[in-house]
């Protein structure tokens, strides 16, 4: 029986790429009197293009930006602390979110979260969706001093939860820092589709979060 759900953050449970597509804008908006020489779209699209994805951190990306645009009446710091201020007000959730985590926690298994990022930052997101309360534990990797994919900080997860790891299920977008590290301490793998990658080499692939309390159900009674 499946005792325990883990998920990832950003990918997963917070759709990140439309998250930055509102915060940016917003951002351009808030700031124009110092970024309104350059083209909205073309602002925005640097930042993503920059950004990777949430793999390079901000200070690099504002850095490069004024850089590129000779951005004058503001530091690279300053647009950074407007990030760290205001993005968790863009926090854009995947459909059916809180549907599927109270669906969850109608039965009896645990819930635990466990993010890569700036432990500030990422449980200001977590609040911003409102999930917090649905997680018995949420580990986030600059707190734990260490990050996925190393088993430490799943095995750590699955410790504060009091679960075996075959008892296990880990829900991720990335293949290697969520399925691969996941499967290498004995959990089962549950890949969020994501367009960046072909395939997740995981146990079940799904493309909608509330696919997850049938896969459950299904494990259950062993037809997945």
């Amino acid at each position: 029986m499946i005792q325990a759900i883990l998920f990832d953050l950003d990918g997963t449970l917070l759709d990140r790429d439309a998250s930055v597509h509102v915060f940016i804008a917003r951002q351009y908006d808030r700031l124009y009197e110092v970024v309104g020489h350059i083209p909205q779209e073309t602002y925005v699209s640097r930042f993503i293009e920059l950004d990777c994805r949430g793999y390079v951190w901000k200070d690099k990306v504002y850095a490069q930006l004024v850089r590129d645009f000779n951005i004058q009446g503001i530091t690279w710091e300053t647009l950074l602390q407007d990030y760290l201020d205001h993005f968790k007000d863009s926090c854009v959730p995947f459909p059916n979110l809180h549907k599927m985590l109270t669906e969850l926690n109608k039965s009896n298994v645990k819930l635990g979260l466990i993010t890569n990022g700036y432990g500030k930052f990422q449980m200001a997101n977590i609040q911003a969706l409102g999930i917090q309360n649905y997680f018995d534990t949420i580990l986030v990797s600059e707190w734990e001093g260490i990050k996925k994919p190393h088993p430490s900080i799943f095995n750590r997860a699955l410790k504060q939860l009091n679960v075996k790891a075959h008892r296990s299920i880990f829900i991720g977008d990335h293949p290697e820092n969520d399925i691969k590290g996941a499967r290498a301490v004995g959990m089962k793998t549950v890949w969020k589709k994501d367009h960046q990658w072909q395939q997740g080499n995981a146990d079940v692939t799904i493309d909608d979060l509330f696919e997850i309390p049938d896969i459950v159900a299904g494990m259950n009674k062993g037809i997945i």
